[in-house]
Parts: C-alpha cells; sequence; structure tokens
C-alpha cells in the first residue's frame, strides 16, 4: 500500500467519525482501533526491506512552481515513530471504547483523535520540509481541541490555548528554518538535504536557520522554559494524555530533531542548545514530579524529564548516544502510555487521582496491581525490563561523552533518582499503605480499560528478556536512518560489572532511599520551592498574554478610532505620497498629445465631468451633490459607448443608477446640511487631499499609458480569445473563461448575500408568549 493511502485513509476515517457514532453507538470506538491495527500490521511486514535498507520514497506534485511536493519517506526512523503511533493508537481507541462511552459529543472526540493520528503519521512519513511543516501545524490544531474537548470547564480552555499559542509560536519559527534550510541546501526535500549536510553548516544561514528550528522542536517537545504548557494539557480526557505522552505530541519535536541530526548535527551550536536545555529539562521535570499529588501531574513531569534526556541523547549525538535515544524512545512509550491508562482507570474506577485518597488498593484491583508494578519497574530501570537496558545504555553513552562526561553522568543519575523514587511512590501510593475513602468504592477496573496496560507490560518485560530478539530488530534501522549510516548492534539485558552498572546501583539505592524519607523529603522539597521557586510559568505565561493584548489595545486605539473619514484621509494621503514619489524617480514619460487628435464632443463630455464635479463640491445641497456625482457617471459610461465598451457602459450605468437611488433613499433620513459640520479649515484640508489624490490618478493614468514597461498582457487575450474561448467578445471571455474561477467566486459570493439579505428581511420577531 502506498504510503500516501496509509496517511489518507485516517484522514478519510476521521471524517466519517461522527456519522459512523451515531448510528453504531458505543462499539464504534473499538471498530475505530482496527485502522491503526491494520496499519500496525503492515508496517511490521515492511520490516524487513528496511533492515536490508530498501527505503521508499512516495510523492506527487502538489506546488510545483514553489518546489513544494506531498512526498513520503519510510526508514528505519519513519518506520519505528509508525509501529508507536499506530500500535498505541489501537490500544487508546480500544481504551477509549469504554472510557469514552458516556461523554457527550463522543462521535467529535473520535474524530478529532483520528485527525492526530493521521497528522502525526503524515509528519513522521513526510519528505518535504513544507508538507512536515503542514502535518505539525494540523497536530497542534487537533491537540488544541482535544486537550479543551472539555470546553465547559475553564481551566480545559486556558490550557488547550496556552498549549496553541505556545507550539504555534514555535511552528511559525520552525517555518522560517525551513525556509532557510531549502535555500540553503538547495531542496526541501529531506533525501536530497542527507545528501547536503556539510554546505548547510558551512553556510552563514546556519546559525539562524538551527536557532528557528531548535525553537520549533523544544515548544512542542516541551523543552524549559516552554515546559509549562505540558501538565496544563492533562485537562484533556485520560486516553488523550495517553496517546500525546506516549507516541505523538511531544515525540514530534523529538523525530524532528533525529531526522535532522545528520544535516545539521555534529556542530557546537547544536551540542550546546541541545545539551543545556535537555538537561535543564531532565533535571526540573523529575523533581518536580516528586512534590506532585495528581496521578496525571506526576506523569506529566516525567514525561519532561523524559524529554529532556531524549533532546539530551541527540545533543550528544555519538553512536552509543543515538542507540540510547532510540531505546529509551521505546521504554518511555511502553511504560509511559500503560501509566496513564492505569491512572485514568483508577480515576474512572474509584473516582480520584490525587494520590493523598487512595492507597491500599490491592486487594480489589490485582491485575491493575501487577501491571502498574511491571510497568513502573520498567520506568525505574529495574532488570530484567526493558527500562534496566534503556538506562545502562543511557548511562554509557553520558560516561562515553566527550568533554562533559562527569557532568552529565551526575545530571542522569540526579535525574534517575527522582524517577525510581516517584515510581515507587506512585505504585505504592496507590496499591498499599493505609485504605483511604474514595469517592466510589474501589473495584477492578473494566476489560477495555486494562487492555492497554497488561499488553504494554508484558511487552517491556519481554522485549527486555530478549532483546536480540524482539527490540535489535527496531532499534538498529532507526539509528542507521540517524547515523545515516550502517551500524552494528548488539543488544542485551547483562552488561557486566562495571561502571555503568555501579551507577545503576547507586541510582536505584538512593531512589528507595528517597522513596522511604519520602514524607520528610516531599515536605522540605515543598518548602524549598515556595522559597525559591516562586515562579510560576504558567502565571508568567498568561500575564505576558494579558500585557500583550492590553498593549496592543492601546495602541491600536489610537490608529483604529472608529472615524471613518480619517481612514478614508490616511489611506489617500499615504497612498498619494508614495505613488508620487515613485512617479518622480521613474524617468521617461514620453507623453506627447495634440489637442486637435481630440474630438469636439469628448471635449464637451470633459468640460461636462469638470463642471459637475466642480459643482459637487461647492453646492450646499446634498441631493444636488449626488445627483452631479451621478451626471459624472453617466457621462463616463457615454466615454465608454463612444470606444465601444458597450457591456462595461451598461454595468456603470447600473451601478450608478443603484447608488444613486440609495444616496437619495439615505439622505431623505439625515439632517438638514449644517455649517459648523464643515468648518473652512476642514474645506481646504479636505481640498488640498483630494488635489493631491486626484493628481496622482491622473498621473499614474498618463504614465502608464506611455510608458511599456513589458508587452501588454491585452495582446494575449486579442489572440486567444477566439481560439481557446470561442468566443468574439473579449471581455465576456476573460469573465467566462480565462478568470472564470475568479468569477465564479464573485457570482458565489453575491448569491450568499442575496440569501443573507431575503433571510434577513424575511425574519419575523416572534410573538411574545402570554405570562401563565
Amino acid at each position: 500500500m502506498s504510503l500516501i493511502w496509509i496517511v489518507g485513509l485516517v484522514f478519510f476515517l476521521a471524517f466519517l467519525a461522527p456519522f459512523i457514532d451515531k448510528r453504531l453507538g458505543k462499539i464504534s470506538g473499538y471498530l475505530y482501533a482496527l485502522l491503526p491495527a491494520a496499519l500496525f500490521v503492515l508496517l511490521i511486514r515492511l520490516l524487513p526491506a528496511i533492515i536490508d535498507r530498501h527505503f521508499i520514497v512516495r510523492s506527487i506534485d502538489w506546488f510545483p512552481l514553489l518546489h513544494v511536493r506531498l512526498s513520503f519517506y519510510l526508514d528505519g526512523l519513519s518506520l519505528l515513530f509508525g509501529l508507536l503511533i499506530t500500535g498505541m493508537g489501537t490500544l487508546v481507541l480500544i481504551y477509549s471504547g469504554y472510557y469514552m462511552q458516556h461523554y457527550p459529543m463522543r462521535g467529535r472526540f473520535y474524530f478529532y483523535i483520528l485527525l492526530f493520528m493521521g497528522a502525526m503519521l503524515g509528519l513522521i512519513l513526510a519528505n518535504n520540509l513544507i508538507t512536515l511543516f503542514v502535518f505539525w501545524e494540523i497536530t497542534s490544531f487537533s491537540s488544541f481541541l482535544l486537550i479543551g474537548f472539555n470546553h465547559e470547564r475553564p481551566e480545559a480552555r486556558a490550557a488547550a490555548l496556552q498549549a496553541l499559542l505556545i507550539t504555534g509560536f514555535g511552528g511559525l519559527a520552525m517555518l522560517a528554518g525551513f525556509v532557510l534550510l531549502g535555500n540553503v541546501g538547495g531542496s526541501y526535500e529531506l533525501t536530497d538535504l542527507l545528501q547536503n549536510g556539510a554546505v548547510v553548516k558551512s553556510s552563514k544561514m546556519y546559525v539562524p536557520l538551527v536557532l528557528l528550528i531548535i525553537v520549533g522542536a523544544f515548544t512542542k517537545s516541551a523543552q524549559f522554559p516552554f515546559h509549562f504548557w505540558l501538565p496544563g494539557a492533562m485537562e484533556a480526557p485520560t486516553p488523550v494524555s495517553a496517546y500525546l505522552h506516549s507516541a505523538t505530541m511531544v515525540k514530534a519535536g523529538i523525530y524532528l530533531l533525529a531526522r535532522l541530526q545528520p544535516i545539521l548535527g555534529g556542530t557546537d551550536l547544536w551540542q550546546f542548545s541541545l545539551g543545556l536545555a535537555g538537561a535543564m529539562t531532565m533535571l526540573v521535570g523529575a523533581y518536580f514530579a516528586f512534590t506532585q499529588t495528581d496521578l496525571k501531574k506526576i506523569l506529566a513531569y516525567t514525561t519532561i524529564s523524559a524529554l529532556g534526556m531524549l533532546v539530551l541523547l541527540v545533543g550528544i549525538g555519538t553512536e552509543l548516544a543515538i542507540t540510547a535515544m532510540v531505546i529509551f524512545l521505546i521504554v518511555h512509550s511502553l511504560y509511559k502510555g500503560a501509566l496513564f491508562m492505569i491512572a485514568g482507570a483508577i480515576d474512572k474506577t474509584v473516582g480520584t487521582r490525587d494520590i493523598r485518597h487512595l492507597g491500599g488498593m490491592w486487594p480489589v484491583m490485582p491485575i491493575a496491581a501487577v501491571a502498574t508494578f511491571l510497568t513502573l519497574f520498567s520506568m525505574a530501570g529495574l532488570p530484567p525490563f526493558l527500562g534496566f537496558i534503556g538506562k545502562e545504555v543511557i548511562y554509557d553513552a553520558k560516561v562515553q561523552a566527550p568533554e562533559i562526561a562527569v557532568y552529565l553522568a551526575i545530571l542522569a543519575v540526579s535525574a534517575n533518582i527522582f524517577m525510581v523514587a516517584v515510581a515507587f511512590l506512585f505504585g505504592h501510593g496507590v496499591f498499599f499503605g493505609k485504605k483511604k475513602d474514595p469517592p466510589k468504592i474501589p473495584r477492578e477496573p473494566a476489560i477495555p480499560l486494562l487492555i492497554g496496560p497488561v499488553v504494554l507490560s508484558v511487552t517491556s518485560l519481554f522485549m527486555g528478556i530478549y532483546p536480540a530478539i524482539l527490540t535489535q530488530p527496531l532499534v538498529m534501522p532507526a539509528i542507521d536512518a540517524v547515523n545515516a549510516s550502517p551500524v552494528d548492534l548488539h543488544m542485551k539485558l547483562w552488561h557486566g560489572l562495571n561502571l555503568v552498572f555501579l551507577l545503576s546501583v547507586i541510582t536505584i539505592t538512593l531512589g528507595l532511599t528517597l522513596f522511604f524519607f519520602r514524607k520528610p523529603a516531599t515536605k522540605a522539597l515543598r518548602k524549598f520551592n515556595q522559597c525559591y521557586f516562586k515562579i510560576e510559568f504558567t502565571d508568567l505565561f498568561r500575564k505576558l498574554v494579558e500585557n500583550f493584548l492590553s498593549f496592543t489595545k492601546r495602541h491600536t486605539e489610537v490608529v483604529q478610532h472608529g472615524y471613518h473619514r480619517f481612514y478614508l484621509m490616511l489611506i489617500f494621503i499615504v497612498s498619494s505620497l508614495l505613488v508620487w514619489y515613485q512617479l518622480y524617480h521613474t524617468r521617461g514619460w514620453g507623453f506627447q498629445a495634440s489637442w486637435e487628435e481630440i474630438p469636439f464632443y469628448l471635449l464637451g463630455i470633459s468640460l461636462l465631468i469638470i463642471t459637475a464635479a466642480i459643482g459637487a463640491v461647492f453646492t450646499r445641497s446634498r441631493l444636488v451633490a449626488i445627483v452631479l456625482l451621478g451626471v459624472i457617471g453617466y457621462a463616463m459610461a457615454f466615454i465608454f459607448i463612444l470606444y465601444g465598451a458597450v457591456d462595461v457602459a451598461i454595468t456603470l450605468i447600473l451601478v450608478e443608477t443603484l447608488i444613486l437611488v440609495l444616496f437619495v433613499m439615505v439622505i431623505y433620513h439625515l439632517p438638514g446640511y449644517m455649517p459648523k459640520y464643515s468648518r473652512p479649515s476642514s474645506r481646504i484640508r479636505d481640498g488640498v487631499i483630494a488635489i493631491v489624490f486626484g493628481g496622482f490618478m491622473t498621473a499614474l493614468v498618463l504614465k502608464a499609458e506611455f510608458i511599456k514597461l513589458s508587452p501588454p498582457i491585452s495582446d494575449y487575450f486579442l489572440k486567444e480569445a477566439f481560439t481557446k474561448g470561442h468566443g468574439r467578445n473579449i471581455v465576456n471571455v476573460i469573465l467566462v473563461d480565462f478568470r472564470g474561477l475568479d468569477t465564479m467566486g464573485e457570482t458565489v459570493v453575491l448569491v450568499i448575500a442575496a440569501i443573507g439579505v431575503i433571510s434577513l428581511l424575511k425574519l419575523k420577531p416572534k410573538k411574545k408568549e402570554e405570562e401563565e
């Protein structure tokens, strides 16, 4: 199946989702899961070809003049992301089938999430930078709809708007970077740019284009200081959170950085920018996760930490670091998707996500508890889970990082200490400890809510036990794509006793210690936060937006004051000055005219127009002024008749007649003429503006008549009107054939306006109901 069809099918199902849901009701969510499941199987079948480096490229022309093609490219990196998106999407849709069954506007939810899925598939498969940007923006728009799905809540609306503004700002910056990259690299196709990495890095535009693209990636993947939008996104329904955090939205920035690593990576700017932001994000996310009480907020901050880890590894850029990045990408997707589904299932079943009101649920939720602890062990990096292999490779990559190995190792161990503590805090706080009194009686979540966590936790366990069989075939092609060269990888669970293993032991030991002393540690950290972390980024962003809107309102009122005559004056003055300046600096008027060549009747009509214009200016009667303006219009129509443009003349006569009638009807309801509204100074000002504006229009027409900068387009219409348009009336042929779509658009607008006017005229006020 073509890559274009893969993306198109998801979008097609998205637009059908509301209608399918209306017909099938509660079972529609399970039906939607069949498409991503089928796409997952299809991508798995393509894996052998990708391992053999038989990459798939499909493209069609979109905007050839702008060198924009709707092109798609499947290699190891895009295949891995495609498997995560479709596999996780299948489980999330099954989960949503039960979770969303009683939600109003359920069909709309499925439309949003399938639109989101299609956009993510288009993004990771795009081979053209502009195509990638289009899908990138669709993910921002659809995530806005998903985060604000519970739109009756002010918090949900605010979180959705915050996410849209931040990621939208980053998207615009990224587009500017893409334009620079395309110009420097000579192509917008990624397959071409991969061959021109040296040219791009040696360009003078390298620094601005890298910074612009990094801003787009950082905002999308919640890197410090743009990280604060992600915890707010927890206002979305839990299926959205599980999908957004595990395989889609926040991973888009990671994908972009990994995809551009062969083109932009390896420089000091790239390594320093990604390394600094990644390290800060990794530590900040893990630190704040420990002090949260809402299960989804805990998981949101651990996602921020994991994203920082991924960005840091891409920034390091060594083969071992890229290997660690790819492995940890899979690790994080598996455990984060499962934990969010667990959090949602607990909230759905028990009625709360606050860990302070949970505890002692092991006896009533044994399946959920087992799935949770299997997942948390992988998150903590314990053997024999895939998370242990990922942590080992990450430590190995940071220990061997050039120049800053010691600092990276300290940061990684510090962040993972908090992650271990958070993992045990999550599991113990929900399933062990003292029983609390939650809003609902605890019970085992429904089977559809447990399918995802069970599948993901078991997958993480088996991928850890058999990494060479299950994990290596996925990891190797992705590393190959990021490094732009083949790699030789041998994955195994046990790497022996070495420094990396020692760091793992230290991490787990200190993490457990922090967990056992969690109460005094949490109290101390919260007090420390109140003293030294008083800045709330969300509040700061909200105040920034409010101040910006207040600033723009004050300054807009100066220009957009509401006085139409001053708007017209400004337009006339500015346009007149600019055109006069241009006319003055353009030489070669070539104006030649003879009074003898002008027919006497045209001189008479011109004299009539001038006389009517002077009379309209000096008359004190509005009605007389309007009649004189009508005389000017009819006289111009007569000139068109004399030169054979009868159809234009008829149109002008109709318009003049209509305007004349409308003006007379309006003037009838206006107050009488009041001289105080037209002071001498105002008349002088208006006269000067009128002379300047009318003079430039006259000069412009004269100059346009006698200066030929290029062959006139009228020659083409004269030549082709009959042969191609099959008509002798050139104006009609132009309107109907050469610019037929434009004419159709104008006609549609007029029809819609007419329908609207008729509808308004036919509206009748409803009769007030009699009071009981």
